[in-house]
């Protein structure tokens, strides 16, 4: 029996049940491989011997819950914890590497072997902690070729340990037949794994791809299909490219944070970083060594030009990484959510180092209308953190400077501004670079396509060679334009 859903891409499509799937699965004679689920009994294994001809797919089903045993099978974490990423993967590698010793080439030379894995914590007795978890597989989809993973982590939504099981239970079962069947369309792939869920079930806030049929595939990108198909609302990737768990990062760290649309970074971007991190670090409860600085960009910011423009997000993502930055995507347009977010991770220290227009904004009634308590309770929610502004100033047409002390709010928002301002919320930075205040990166950008000269002194050093090399922003070279 076939179900019907609704996509918002393209309408109304049939959807293959689980059990269709778990059954194309079951019936592919080639396809074999084990399972092995910690953490919330065996959902998604049941799936398959439900549907039927599981003896032809499954090789081996096992849960070791008791920790003495998991350790004895799969090591020892260095953290003394089990639902991490490296527990996953040792799970997915171990259970692998005994379906090679354990099933010959000789005798099954059409054989692609598969582990599929998850490690998770559902939701305590007290319901305080809701659970999260790691799920992935490792597989092929030929014989003699190398492996590949898919790994992803998600956070439950239910508030009950049983269906929070069943919901594991369906995403395992996606994660699998869009593995074998939708591997060469990954961005599908991504889609389908809310098969028969709702995104008030489960989120994914993390996910990679790797191995020789996703050669192709940068997660940086897939990171972004993650917040754009509202299945996450943040995501963030490490200067080497990869997705990583903004929990690993952000777990008890003073945080800096700079929003922009680095579009491109500028040396007013990297000055504004550098000496607000130079502020930051001195004040007091401010660790260096548990200091995570992040430059966030939020999804309307993608959306300002209209519909999100995927190489235009690489671009920016290259350049930021090139830089050797920790980078957010996120879906937060007022401060007080982003805030929010990271405090979810982190009770030390914040700071948010924005230009004179952010911090404008902030004070502009419109931008919390949707609240009842309006202004004041998303200021509650900004402020009442452990949290500072560090403002740079803005250069005027005539020359002067606006900073904290001349910038204009809207006359009912002036006392309230005055309030944060000298209680130490909103500090300046003085010791910035008077020279490069007059750059902008939509001056640098119009440079750049009008092939105008001069650009590549407003940049941090080695970004204009990148933009030239990869013909980031629609750069294109001399030879080019005199063709």
């Amino acid at each position: 029996m076939t179900e019907i859903k609704y996509r918002s891409d393209k309408g109304f499509e049939n959807i293959p049940s689980l059990k269709d799937k778990c059954l194309r699965i079951n019936l592919n004679s080639d396809i074999y491989g084990t399972f092995a689920e910690i953490g919330a009994g065996q959902e998604t294994v049941r799936q398959f011997f439900r549907a039927g001809g599981a003896s032809g797919t499954i090789a081996k089903t096992m849960s070791a819950y008791d920790k003495d045993f998991s350790d004895a099978i799969y090591g020892i974490e260095n953290d003394k914890r089990y639902v991490t990423e490296a527990r996953l993967r040792k799970m997915l590698d171990h259970e692998m590497a005994l379906m090679e010793q354990r099933i010959t080439r000789d005798k099954h030379p059409d054989k692609i072997f598969f582990a599929y894995a998850n490690t998770v914590a559902t939701i305590d007795f007290a319901k305080k902690y809701k659970g999260h978890g790691w799920v992935g597989i490792k597989y092929q989809v030929k014989p003699d070729q190398d492996y590949n993973d898919i790994v992803l982590h998600i956070r439950f939504k239910e508030n009950d340990a049983r269906l929070q099981q069943e919901t594991l239970g369906k995403l395992g079962t996606n994660l699998i037949y869009g593995a074998f069947y939708k591997y060469n369309e990954p961005k599908k792939l991504l889609r389908y794994l809310y098969d028969h869920l709702d995104k008030d079930q489960i989120e994914i806030d993390t996910i990679n791809f790797s191995g020789p049929v996703f050669e192709e595939v940068d997660n940086r990108l897939m990171s972004l299909q993650l917040v754009k198909n509202e299945m996450t609302d943040a995501v963030m990737f490490a200067p080497d490219g990869n997705n990583v768990l903004p929990a690993r990062v952000l777990y008890k760290k003073n945080i800096l944070t700079l929003r922009g649309s680095f579009r491109p970074v500028t040396k007013v971007n990297m000055d504004m970083f550098q000496k607000s991190y130079e502020m930051f670090i001195k004040e007091n409860k401010v660790d260096i060594e548990k200091t995570q600085v992040i430059f966030e960009i939020t999804l309307s910011n993608l959306r300002a030009e209209g519909e999100i423009d995927e190489q235009d997000f690489m671009d920016r993502a290259r350049l930021l990484c090139s830089l050797g930055q920790t980078v957010l995507i996120s879906n937060f347009k007022e401060y007080y959510k982003l805030v929010e977010y990271f405090s979810q991770y982190s009770k030390s220290r914040m700071g948010l180092a924005m230009g004179v227009n952010n911090l404008i904004d902030i004070f502009d009634e419109k931008y919390y209308r949707h609240l009842s308590g309006g202004i004041l309770e998303a200021f509650g929610k900004l402020f009442y953190k452990d949290l500072r502004v560090y403002l740079y100033p803005m250069q005027n047409e005539d020359g002067s400077i606006t900073n904290s002390e001349t910038l204009k709010v809207h006359p009912r928002m002036k006392e309230l501004y005055k309030f944060f301002k000298y209680n130490g919320k909103v500090v300046d930075i003085n010791d910035y670079d008077n020279s490069i205040l007059s750059i902008f990166s939509r001056k640098v950008l119009a440079m750049i396509a009008d092939g105008e000269p001069g650009w590549e002194t407003m940049l941090p050093e080695g970004v204009a060679k990148l933009i030239k090399e990869k013909a980031l922003f629609g750069y294109e070279s001399e030879e080019i334009l005199h063709k």
